[in-house]
């Protein structure tokens, strides 16, 4: 990248590929946000969702792992997913310490009823699916090559 800043101060921030990446998820979450106000979740209950689709009964802490989050940030969202209706927190018999988070077939059943999301991010975007696949795919090396580098938080079955 290079600077358009005069005199070797900060790049422009539409030249920053943090801000675009930023404002970029911004936009992906106002294009879901009336597809998910009518499912009745937040985008941070759709992420956990999403987690527990992919393998369900989970601790708190690894579903935490695979959002980069940490497990105070990520309680408050379980307990309204809770009250929802749509996930069951248990104590793991086998570990007290360890929080088990299972699905409840409502919490389920919304795996079908969230796949709209995707076609609204192509419709929304005007892109085909191998571009967005390839883009998601160069954020994800990107990402990836970052935390190699410092350290910390890595998707599990990524």
């Amino acid at each position: 990248m290079k600077s358009k800043a005069k005199g070797g101060g900060p790049i422009p921030l539409e030249d920053q590929l943090c801000y675009s990446i930023y404002s970029a998820s911004i936009a992906i979450q106002r294009v879901y946000k009336p597809l998910l106000d009518e499912l009745g979740l937040t985008y941070p209950q759709y992420l956990v969702l999403n987690v527990l689709w992919r393998a369900d009964q989970q601790t708190v802490g690894a579903i935490a792992d695979q959002l980069g989050l940490e497990s105070s940030t990520l309680t408050p969202v379980l307990k309204r997913l809770e009250a929802a209706g749509l996930v069951h927190r248990a104590r793991n018999p086998e570990n007290e310490r360890q929080v088990l988070v299972n699905l409840t077939e409502k919490g389920d059943a919304l795996r079908t009823e969230a796949g709209c999301l995707g076609e609204a991010l192509l419709t929304a975007s005007g892109d085909t699916v191998q571009n967005l696949a390839a883009l998601n795919a160069d954020i994800r090396r990107l990402r990836d090559a970052l935390y190699a580098k410092i350290g910390g938080w890595s998707l599990t079955g990524d």
